[in-house]
């Protein structure tokens, strides 16, 4: 029993002395902090909007602990600001950091308004005091002035312009009479949720370099040199009431949505619902166009990546001139074919005998992914024609596919895993010159990019892009 309580001394007493020792500070002047970056940026700061934190990683490489006896910002009125250690401020004293160690700080920025219509520089210096010396972490951000509309309802005609970036929250509503103009280089970004709802006519007509950009308003990054691009759901999409005719969207960059751009049934075939020239709609949780019982034409557009069919469309009239459907969409199965059409063959009159059969042509266009070509491999006895378009499925022509390309990769620049998708064709693609000129509508005659469809009397390349 006396050797067992001399033991609980020791034991006891060491514990005491190792409590009692402090960690042990360097006060040498040569030793310096190392930083996981010498200068923090912001992406496109919205003024009157608080932004996502950015992180800077402050290393220690000494042995011993130090004392960095002041954080702080050069600018006493900084728009920037910091947390450290769970406390938010702009100017910290006496932080430690144990030897061989880090710490994190977290860094936001909050700008006002101003009369700026261009993105306008704002940047300041992270000072830390160390032993007597200064060093300094720079922190820059681009500011850009914004319209906000929340829960706007648009009663008469009203032009988007380029000069400053809109912000729609909740949601905005054209009605039955009005006109929404967007002009080129107009920027339209949607909050979480957010959505635009067509009652009257929507001309978006963007131009070659000046494409429109409807997306959500998340402009920072989700990886590292990866944009929120990347991650369908941000705001809900655009949807066409069945009153709403005399649509067009050229040129517009739509992205990143719910349900991407649906076309309610309208039941009326003599007058045209929507046309799409020239533009890009991608990277949606459902499709990307679904169009029911509406005439819905597409000229020189790409479709691509979507949860569910990438197109979707029943019954109506429809034409998709050198267009490009794809699907390599990331974030789960995709759960239809790449085009879906329905309504289309004589046994579906009987199911919805009130709306007529499909009407439809595909020319020069390029369906090609990881999902199925098309729901319905046989077309026979439809009013729907496939024309000099590469397909991935193996087949043969028939009545209904026409000169197509069977079984062919059109070597598209996409690299899924990379998370870059680019729908030009590799210069060895079979897609380049496999067009028929006498397909290539008046809508087509330059691609997005601004270049002609057709150079030298050569036959145009397939899908979206002259090259």
């Amino acid at each position: 029993m006396r050797n067992l309580l001399y033991i609980f001394l020791l034991i006891l007493s060491g514990a005491f002395i190792q409590g009692c020792i402090s960690d042990d500070f360097t006060t040498s002047p040569g030793v310096r902090l190392k930083f996981s970056t010498d200068t923090v940026s912001f992406d496109t700061v919205f003024t009157d909007l608080g932004t996502p934190t950015a992180r800077l990683k402050v290393f220690n490489p000494d042995k011993k602990s130090v004392n960095i006896s002041s954080i702080r910002f050069r600018n006493p009125d900084s728009p920037f600001s910091m947390n450290v250690d769970g406390v938010s401020g702009y100017d910290f004293s006496n932080v430690e950091i144990r030897g061989g160690d880090s710490i994190f700080i977290f860094i936001e920025c909050y700008l006002p308004e101003n009369q700026d219509t261009r993105p306008f520089l704002v940047s300041d210096d992270l000072l830390f005091q160390l032993n007597g010396n200064e060093q300094s972490v720079r922190v820059e951000a681009y500011g850009q002035n914004v319209t906000r509309l929340r829960n706007a309802v648009i009663e008469s005609d009203m032009t988007m312009t380029a000069d400053r970036p809109y912000i729609i929250f909740d949601s905005l509503t054209i009605r039955k009479g009005a006109t929404l103009r967007i002009q080129p280089g107009a920027m339209v970004l949607f909050h979480d949720k957010a959505s635009l709802v067509v009652e009257g006519r929507l001309e978006a007509l963007g131009a070659p370099g000046k494409m429109i950009q409807m997306r959500g308003d998340r402009l920072d990054n989700v990886l590292p040199d990866v944009g929120y691009d990347i991650l369908a759901g941000q705001w809900r999409g655009i949807r066409f009431a069945p009153e709403s005719f005399g649509n067009r969207m050229e040129y517009c960059d739509m992205r990143s949505t719910n349900y991407g751009v649906v076309v309610d049934s309208t039941a009326d075939l003599s007058r045209q619902k929507l046309t799409l020239v020239n533009s890009w709609l991608h990277n949606s949780e459902s499709t990307v166009l679904r169009s029911i019982h509406a005439k819905v034409d597409a000229y020189g557009c790409v479709f691509s990546e979507a949860a569910d069919a990438v197109v979707s469309l029943t019954g109506g009239e429809h034409l998709f001139s050198q267009c490009t459907l794809s699907n390599y969409y990331l974030f789960s199965v995709i759960s239809n074919p790449i085009l879906s059409l329905y309504h289309v063959l004589p046994a579906h009159a009987s199911v919805n005998p009130a709306n007529p059969l499909m009407k439809a042509s595909f020319n020069n266009c390029i369906i090609y992914g990881l999902a199925s070509d098309i729901n319905e491999g046989d077309l026979a006895g439809s009013d729907v024609f496939i024309r000099y378009t590469l397909l991935k499925a193996k087949g043969n022509d028939d009545a209904n596919f026409l000169n197509c390309l069977w079984d062919k990769d059109p070597l598209f620049l996409t690299v899924r895993d990379e998370y870059y998708f680019n729908y030009h064709v590799k210069d060895d693609s079979p897609a380049i010159g496999a067009g028929n000129p006498l397909l290539v509508a008046p809508p087509t005659l330059s691609d997005m990019d601004g270049n002609p469809r057709i150079v030298d009397g050569r036959n145009p390349t397939l899908g979206a892009y002259a090259k």
